[in-house]
């Protein structure tokens, strides 16, 4: 048992007719990121959808385009799970496990640009026959191409990351703790991307601006184990005042359904706290930064001529509790009408839903 997995991917894994996907759509969101758990040190590749009702396979909800996503985890989480199971035992034993797979991943990528020279070299020239040819123009035997190194898939992914291809979303919520992977990304020469839930991202809100790196955090959920506890309502104004690009996410099949008013919460926290943030700031949190988080941002997050048509009609103000989505396109077209077809249950799951809700005293 591993827990670096960086070779498994999400997609593989997904049910295209989950009925949480309509939920959330039927909540105004357009374009998710679906995300390998938390238990493992490095947990394998995320996979950027487009929630398409209807779909029948992960395949028709890809979002095109995106580049895939990279899931990792610090903290308790990777030391709980393996302490019993050889390690890593300690923080001190994620930070070596990392450390040690980006440092394989480093050794993999010489072999196959080493590789890639020899096979260059070995191209160079062909006879009138196609036969390659050496410096003295003899033709060269098939059995001195060189052999390509035998392919690693998790080995393959980890390269992609320090080529800049996979983009790293990292689960951590100690302060400290996001200081110390922006080190050890410098170190390898890589990014981070975003970091997931984030408790503590206010007390390093400029190194977090000055990365670069995004925060995708609760609007006032903390507390729930010792390395969440020290959190504040005001953290996504805090990371905002500081340039930084603060998301709004979920983690939750519920929340994802009112990622508006947890929005709205965020931004009345940091306006109480005497921080200005205007409505069309709060609406970054949960449109434009989770688009460029997800590396999509040239297609979609805001409304702009040349962008993908990914929209929501709200019956009032979004920041409202009493607002619901009323129309919703992806791709421009009409996905969901909350008050016509589109808006009716998509499977049994929800009638049975709307059945005992009908019925309830």
């Amino acid at each position: 048992v591993s827990p670096v997995t960086a070779h498994v991917r999400a997609e593989d894994g997904v049910w295209a007719q989950d009925p949480q996907f309509a939920h959330a759509l039927a909540g105004g969101v357009t374009a998710a990121q679906v995300l390998p758990g938390s238990a493992n040190l490095i947990g394998g590749r995320s996979f950027v959808i487009k929630l398409r009702p209807n779909a029948r396979s992960a395949e028709d909800l890809r979002f095109e385009g995106a580049p895939a996503g990279l899931k990792m985890a610090c903290g308790e989480n990777p030391k709980r799970v393996y302490g019993q199971k050889g390690g890593p035992f300690t923080r001190m034993g994620n930070v070596a496990g990392y450390r040690k797979a980006f440092q394989e991943a480093l050794e993999y990528q010489r072999k196959w640009d080493s590789y890639e020279r020899k096979l260059a070299l070995w191209e160079t020239g062909r006879d009138r026959g196609g036969n390659k040819k050496d410096e003295d123009g003899e033709s060269k035997k098939e059995s001195e191409r060189p052999d390509p190194p035998g392919r690693d898939f998790g080995l393959e992914t980890l390269a992609a990351v320090l080529d800049g291809e996979i983009l790293v979303h990292m689960h951590c919520y100690r302060a400290d703790e996001m200081s110390l992977m922006l080190e050890l990304a410098a170190e390898f020469g890589f990014s981070i991307r975003s970091f997931h839930h984030a408790v503590e991202a206010y007390k390093i809100a400029d190194r977090l601006a000055a990365a670069d790196t995004a925060v995708s955090i609760w609007a006032d959920w903390w507390g729930f184990k010792i390395e969440a506890y020290d959190g504040v309502r005001e953290n996504a104004a805090l990371v905002a005042k500081a340039g930084g690009r603060p998301i709004i996410h979920s983690d939750s099949a519920e929340g994802i359904q009112r990622l508006n008013q947890e929005a709205a919460k965020a931004m009345f926290a940091g306006r109480r706290a005497g921080i200005e943030i205007s409505d069309d700031e709060a609406l970054r949190w949960i449109t434009h930064n989770p688009a460029w988080a997800l590396g999509v941002d040239d297609r979609t997050g805001t409304l702009e001529a040349g962008k993908q048509a990914d929209l929501v009609v709200w019956s009032g103000d979004p920041f409202s509790v009493y607002t619901r989505a009323q129309l919703v396109y992806i791709d421009g077209e009409l996905v969901y009408d909350r008050e016509g077809e589109l808006g009716r249950p998509r499977s049994d799951f929800d009638l049975g839903l709307r059945d005992d809700l009908q019925e309830a005293p």
